[in-house]
């Protein structure tokens, strides 16, 4: 039965070309977004309106474990890890590859262990002076007890990274991609279920409330750690309890790691500032703001993410072989197709802006809407980071990142100040300043980009991405006049009125780019166009 389970899982996590893990990586991904839709329309329907006080307490009680996370594990891990496991993998030192992972895996828990206990016990402080000081008692309080609820997050996410970030490694992601949409799930079981309250074998053990989205959020952590760890069946790693502190892969990351903590660490203390600063704006904000930004996240994680994932093991393969024209070459390839899409998502995130925050508020919400218009040139911004960044992780240089991360973090935060205190633009000012830090921060990776890779923004390169401005010039186009004439009514209150018009409009736009890709003469559109040609266009052949 054992080798059964253990032939199974295996086949389903076997490993993928860079063309089939962005596509797993990208489903799991609009699967995962799928479900956060579902998470926060929920969450809206039952808090937003009834209960903003409380909806903004459960939005401030993520924010000091999250940061905690982000700075210790995230995208440090996978993009010190990845590369250094790679090149023992490469040279075919598979003991000293096992040897870092359990190192990472083993290390990383103790840390964040501490952290957690840490967040449980100075909750209050935390939440009082840090990240909800405008917030009313009542709500401040709630954000305490779910910020203790919810602290378990940096330690179950820290050991699922670190498995996660292994099957990486070796090219599978079947597993590993599943884990964020399998958190969703218990976080709509949590709304769902735990807030009408808990009872086993009739008693009572929990009375319900939004207390019980918290729990769900510690049971989605529970949950995504144990389909990672899955994930592991038949990749033969080899776990050992102790750190090989001697390991000079170890030592390689632990070298590595402190800048890139504390690229994604400045990162997400601007998240903080920007908490602290929407607590103040009245009740809802902090939520209304919050999720204008996840929103936001939707297309940057489904394109930037993950085909920024899907290359990097292979970037950093291509320069563990000394094959730096393949390095140029793949990523090129990475920027054009992230471009692709980017470009004419961001466009139709605007003109489809109230449709979209529609389907995560019933009925729609017009500051959500609002600050979602602005954040758009972020979206754009924030996919080509991704790779970007990770170009220079591939080459094992987490400073430059580092120090342009710092200078984009800081105008960002002086922004948002000026913006939303000194002009009373309110959550506007802080969207505003978001935006223009993610524009400043790509803007400047990739003037250094150009400078250390010859030959990367060649005119071929430069002219393809000028053609696909243009093409989604058009589809915007299209997609204006579209919404001018099926605009979203005061009846288009439920889902099902609402859906159909946005599909419509949404295809025909996305048509319209993908035609005028074509005329234009842009690769990317010939697998797109082939893929429609195969489902809509089968010759039938009769025997």
């Amino acid at each position: 039965m054992k080798s059964k389970v253990r032939s199974i899982v295996s086949k389903a996590n076997s490993r993928l070309t860079v063309k089939f893990a962005a596509i797993i990586l990208a489903s799991s991904t609009l699967l995962s977004s799928l479900l956060g839709f579902l998470r926060d329309r929920l969450l809206n329907s039952y808090y937003l309106d009834s209960y903003p006080d409380g909806i903004d307490a459960y939005t401030v009680a993520f924010t000091i474990p999250d940061f905690m996370f982000f700075i210790l594990v995230s995208g440090a891990l996978s993009v010190t890890f990845i590369p250094v496991f790679n090149q023992r993998m490469a040279n075919r030192n598979k003991k000293s590859a096992w040897e870092l992972s359990t190192s990472v895996l083993n290390l990383l828990a103790l840390l964040t262990l501490i952290t957690s206990v840490l967040i449980i016990i100075f909750a209050e402080p935390l939440v009082k002076y840090i990240v909800g000081p405008g917030l009313s008692e009542s709500s401040r309080s709630l954000a305490i007890s779910m910020m203790r609820v919810i602290a378990i997050n940096p330690f179950l996410f820290a050991i699922a990274t670190v498995l996660t970030s292994i099957q990486q490694a070796i090219g599978r992601f079947t597993f590993s991609a599943l884990a964020p949409a399998i958190y969703n799930i218990g976080i709509i079981i949590g709304t769902v279920f735990f807030t009408n309250g808990i009872n086993i074998f009739g008693v009572q053990v929990f009375e319900g409330g939004i207390m019980g989205v918290a729990i769900g959020v510690a049971f989605g952590s529970v949950l995504q750690l144990l389909i990672a760890a899955i994930g592991l069946i038949g990749v033969d790693f080899k776990y050992q309890f102790r750190i090989f502190w001697r390991n000079r892969g170890f030592q390689q990351v632990m070298k590595l790691l402190p800048t890139r903590s504390m690229d994604q660490g400045l990162d997400y203390v601007n998240s903080i500032v920007e908490t602290n600063m929407a607590s103040r704006m009245g009740s809802g904000t902090v939520r209304a703001y919050s999720q204008s930004l996840t929103l936001q996240m939707m297309p940057v994680n489904l394109i930037g993410v993950a085909i920024s994932t899907a290359f990097f093991p292979n970037l950093t393969e291509r320069l563990a072989i000394g094959r730096k024209d393949l390095f140029r070459k793949d990523l090129q390839a990475a920027l054009r197709m992230i471009i692709f899409l980017a470009l004419p998502v961001s466009v139709l995130f605007f003109f489809l802006r109230g449709y979209i925050v529609s389907f995560i508020k019933n009925g729609g919400d017009d500051l959500i809407a609002g600050l979602l218009g602005v954040l758009v040139l972020s979206i754009f911004a924030r996919s080509i980071y991704h790779i970007a960044a990770r170009s220079f992780y591939a080459m094992e240089d987490t400073k430059t990142p580092f120090y342009i991360s710092l200078v984009a973090i800081g105008l960002n935060i002086v922004l948002a100040i000026v913006f939303s205190l000194i002009f009373k633009f309110g959550a506007y000012g802080l969207a505003w300043a978001q935006a223009i830090g993610a524009v400043l921060e790509i803007a400047i990776l990739l003037f250094l980009m150009r400078k250390r890779i010859d030959g990367l923004f060649d005119a071929q390169f430069v002219l393809g991405v000028g053609r696909m401005f243009v093409a989604s010039a058009f589809s915007g186009f299209v997609c204006y006049l579209l919404v001018a004439r099926m605009p979203l009514l005061g009846s288009d209150l439920r889902f099902f009125s609402i859906f159909p018009k946005f599909v419509f409009i949404g295809a025909v736009s996305s048509a319209v780019y993908v035609l005028a890709a074509k005329l234009l003469k842009l690769k990317e559109a010939d697998p797109i166009i082939a893929q429609v040609k195969k489902i809509f266009f089968v010759q039938i052949k009769i025997k």
